[in-house]
């Protein structure tokens, strides 16, 4: 994952996970609503979103299985996604530690499918 996926992984996991321990939401409703939290935050280019619905979901199941999770900065203390199990205080995120050369974002597919609101509100309904 380069370091700009894992930026917007990791806002898009924080949000999730606030919604979950404060019990505003769960299960499916909490990753839409996550992920409309993430949308408002993101600046929407003219290719959309940088994580679409459907690795959204993925990320979820990462990290709800133990293959991810969210590991503190020592720098400046946010949560990012990692591997599972990374040692305590050994993590610094590509905000305080940027890259030599921040790679230019490929194209995204043309496929809109997972950026439409009405789809995102007709699957909630269906998971329901």
């Amino acid at each position: 994952m380069t370091w700009e996926q894992n930026v917007h992984a990791s806002m898009f996991c924080n949000a999730w996970q606030f919604l979950l321990k404060t019990g505003l939401c769960n299960g499916v409703d909490a990753v839409i609503k996550a992920y409309r939290l993430y949308l408002e935050q993101c600046p929407q280019a003219e290719e959309g979103p940088l994580l679409a619905l459907t690795r959204a979901w993925t990320l979820v199941r990462f990290v709800e299985s133990g293959l991810l999770q969210l590991s503190s900065c020592n720098c400046c203390g946010g949560n990012f996604i990692t591997h599972a199990h990374q040692p305590v205080g050994s993590f610094a995120c590509s905000l305080c530690q940027p890259p030599s050369r921040a790679v230019k974002r490929r194209k995204l597919s043309q496929n809109p499918a997972d950026i439409i609101p009405q789809l995102l509100d007709e699957q909630r309904v269906q998971a329901v």
